[in-house]
This record gives C-alpha cells, sequence and structure tokens, in this order.
C-alpha cells in the first residue's frame, strides 16, 4: 500500500524458491503486543537475531504450508498494525533440505494439474520435468 495514493505500488515477483512457509514480521511496536499479533497469525515467536529499528519487534511465524504464508503475507505486508505499518518478508534461509523438496514438489504437482487438458504439453513437460527434478 503506497504512501502516496497518486503512487502505484510496486510489483515483485517471487519465485518458488523466494517463498516460504516461514515469515518474519518487522516494524512491530515494542508495546508487549505478541499475543495481539498471534492473533493476525496464529503462533508467533520473537527473534533476537534479527535487526530492528529501536522501539520496534521482530516475529518469525511458521505455517504449516506454503499457500497459508503466501496468503497472510499478501494480506498483512504493509497494513497498519497499533500505528505502525507492518513490513512481513518470506524468510526461506530456515527452511530444511527436506521443506524446499516438499515445496518444489507441491509446486510441480499444481503445474501438472493445470496444464493436464493439454495432453501433448502435459506429455513434454513431464518427461522434461522429471529429467531435471531429481533429487
Amino acid at each position: 500500500m503506497p504512501r502516496d495514493r497518486d503512487e502505484p505500488a510496486a510489483v515483485r515477483v517471487y519465485t518458488v524458491c523466494d517463498e516460504s512457509r516461514y515469515l518474519i514480521v518487522r516494524n512491530v511496536p515494542s508495546l508487549g503486543c505478541g499475543d495481539d499479533l498471534a492473533s493476525l497469525f496464529g503462533t508467533c515467536t520473537p527473534m533476537d537475531a534479527e535487526d530492528s529499528e529501536p522501539y520496534t519487534d521482530v516475529f518469525f511465524v511458521k505455517f504449516s504450508q506454503v499457500n497459508n504464508a503466501r496468503f497472510a503475507k499478501r494480506k498483512l505486508d504493509e497494513s497498519v498494525f497499533l500505528g505502525n505499518r507492518l513490513q512481513v518478508t518470506y524468510a526461506p534461509q530456515f527452511e530444511s533440505p527436506q521443506d524446499t523438496k516438499e515445496k518444489l514438489e507441491v509446486r510441480r504437482k499444481e503445474v501438472l494439474g493445470r496444464i493436464k487438458c493439454v495432453p501433448t504439453l502435459y506429455f513434454l513437460v513431464s518427461t522434461a520435468l522429471q529429467e531435471y527434478l531429481v533429487f
């Protein structure tokens, strides 16, 4: 959400590897409002290692699925929470290799499901993906 209504919002494109089921929420007021933030995200834990501005906290949120994290980021990034604009970012650096493998496999199934209506294209893409996505 831009600060000036006349200025269009910047667009950022995320690849499959950029997205994650882990989110970092910055710019949360240091008013002991972790419970209020948990009502928005479900469960969240404070992070001490991350750099933060004075009088603000940083929280770490873990979701069960990437789709849930994607929805939460889209809805709550740049939203106002107790007077501060939240900064929500993906945190793929906290993923294990197993998490990354599952994420790529889910995405592969989604893409193959979308192109099943074109049988020749489905065959070409599925064989190409099987050759390149060997773990």
